[in-house]
């Protein structure tokens, strides 16, 4: 008998617990852009972003431009000029990925303004989340859009620190 009335207890509480969880959806996507500071900021990341790419795009016109140059006199060369023409091809090639890299990079320009514009708008929308939370008794929020995924829980849900004791490790 007590081996049963254990596990009922314990789904009868994580049963009662669950219903008591406020939860909210929100559209974070639709919020930002109804701001306009978001949308100027986006507009101007746009504005660079397409500057940039058409900066690039020339100067692999140009290099596409000596390639066929190249090609074109490659007869008439001596092989000291050939091997001159083809590093100067190749290392032009390589200062343009560069410079796409530098600015279209993981950690580029293009990201580092990005963050610089955008992420104090979107911190003041998860700040007004979290405070909504707060005020309105919900315990967990999730972005229905789905980029940011869990914007809000109560701490009282977060069960690290008990898993990490579990584990034996310590507490942060």
């Amino acid at each position: 008998m007590k081996n049963i009335l254990l596990p009922l207890l314990v789904i009868l509480g994580f049963a009662t617990s669950s219903f008591s969880q406020r939860i909210a959806i929100v559209d974070v996507s639709s919020i930002l852009e109804d701001m306009s500071e978001y949308t100027e900021a986006q507009s101007k990341i746009d504005e660079l972003s397409a500057k940039w790419r058409q900066d690039i795009s020339q100067e692999y016109d140009k290099i596409k431009s000596l390639y066929n140059k190249y090609q074109a006199e490659q007869v008439l060369l001596s092989e000291e000029v050939k091997v001159e023409r083809e590093e100067e091809i190749m290392e032009k090639e390589k200062s343009v990925r560069e410079l796409q890299k530098r600015r279209f990079g993981p950690e580029g320009d293009l990201f580092r303004r990005r963050q610089e514009l955008v992420s104090p708008i979107q911190d003041e929308v998860f700040n007004a989340i979290q405070d909504y939370a707060k005020v309105k008794g919900y315990d967990i929020i999730f972005d229905k859009a789905g980029a940011a995924g869990l914007l809000y829980a109560s701490d009282e849900f977060d069960k690290t620190k008990e898993l990490r004791r579990e584990l034996g490790l310590k507490s942060k």
